[in-house]
């Protein structure tokens, strides 16, 4: 593997072409002792998930701003070892809104690797929702460039979803598929909201794909919904599977610890994807990123910017590579 020739980034993109390179699993905990040991587990296991701890379902009624100190604590906690835990706050005309945001940013702000925003109801609540996080930015923390994202389980922001996969502060938009399914008003069976479920029926499935297409065409990161049925690993691994491989998902939201790795694994590549990948990316680079043959097959710079995705993948989910690989592509200073 050669370090010197033109890394791939460099070679196959232009500035802002790539999609945020996060973790494929996005795991919520609320209650004091999940977030707690949700970020054990990080620990544990590296940052190939996030962690998300919740002001907004974790919260008790009443509670919400001693809520917010406690995840302001955890975020700048010796357990945030990765810098990969953010929050989620209440939905932007919440009453606690403002005072979460002003706990998270102005305490723990320079830690957070992002804030999620539930519930917009259209694209002027996005805006809305960035406005009053940059203002309090401005106020107490200047300096800090902090990534957004939203969570989409409303019809309009369904209708919307363009513009708001759009906006400049927006970095991943996730699938609500509880509330969204509700806001049917039964129309949509229970089964809606099963494992197996959810992806057939033609109005959740109509939902998932439009956000998938919305995210991919601005360059940012969509992130499947939940699966409740965290006892099940194997149709935990088959719903995340399908979210990876047939609906274009980058990421998953995980509930329950027992998801997180059947997540991970799922949107894996596999060793043989691997192995072709760094083949066919050392041929590219060894003739400087023009066409080439490979196995019987012409290859350019738009496969090359496919299997640069797979070891992109194979990075972000903890696979084994070839050390000379590592060394040219993922070394500290090239990620």
């Amino acid at each position: 593997m050669t370090a010197s020739k033109v890394h791939p980034r460099d070679a196959l993109f232009e500035d802002g072409d790539q999609a945020p390179r996060l973790p494929v699993c996005d795991h919520y905990a609320g209650a004091e002792a999940r977030m707690r040991k949700s970020l054990e587990l990080q620990g544990e296991m590296g940052p190939v998930f996030d962690v998300t701890l919740d002001c907004e379902d974790g919260a008790p009624i009443g509670g919400e701003t001693e809520h917010a100190l406690l995840v302001a604590e955890l975020v700048n906690s010796a357990q945030n070892q990765y810098g990969r835990v953010g929050a989620r706050v209440h939905p932007v005309d919440h009453p606690a809104f403002e005072q979460e945001l002003d706990t998270l940013i102005g305490r723990a702000g320079a830690r957070l690797a992002y804030l999620m925003v539930p519930k917009p109801r259209h694209l002027a609540d996005v805006q809305r929702a960035c406005a009053g996080i940059d203002h309090v930015i401005r106020t107490r923390h200047p300096a800090l460039r902090l990534p957004l994202h939203f969570l989409i389980e409303t019809h309009g922001a369904l209708r919307d979803i363009d513009a708001i996969a759009a906006h400049p502060r927006v970095e991943s938009l996730s699938f609500g598929l509880m509330d969204f399914v509700s806001a049917h008003r039964g129309a949509i069976p229970a089964q809606g909201m099963s494992a197996q479920g959810q992806f057939t029926h033609p109005l959740v499935l109509r939902a998932k794909l439009e956000i998938s297409a919305a995210c991919h065409a601005h360059g940012k990161t969509p992130s499947h919904s939940v699966v409740t049925e965290f006892a099940d690993k194997r149709a935990i691994g088959e719903a995340a599977e399908k979210a990876a491989r047939e609906l274009g998902y980058t990421r998953m939201w995980s509930i329950h610890p027992n998801q997180i790795r059947p997540i991970v694994e799922a949107f894996a590549p596999t060793a043989a994807e691997v192995d072709l990948a760094v083949e066919i990316i050392h041929a590219a680079q060894v003739a400087d990123w023009a066409p080439i043959r490979h196995r019987d097959t012409l290859h350019d710079r738009a496969s090359y910017r496919y299997f640069w995705h797979v070891l992109e993948r194979a990075q972000r989910t903890g696979q084994p590579l070839p050390a000379e690989v590592r060394e040219a592509y993922f070394r500290p200073a090239s990620v």
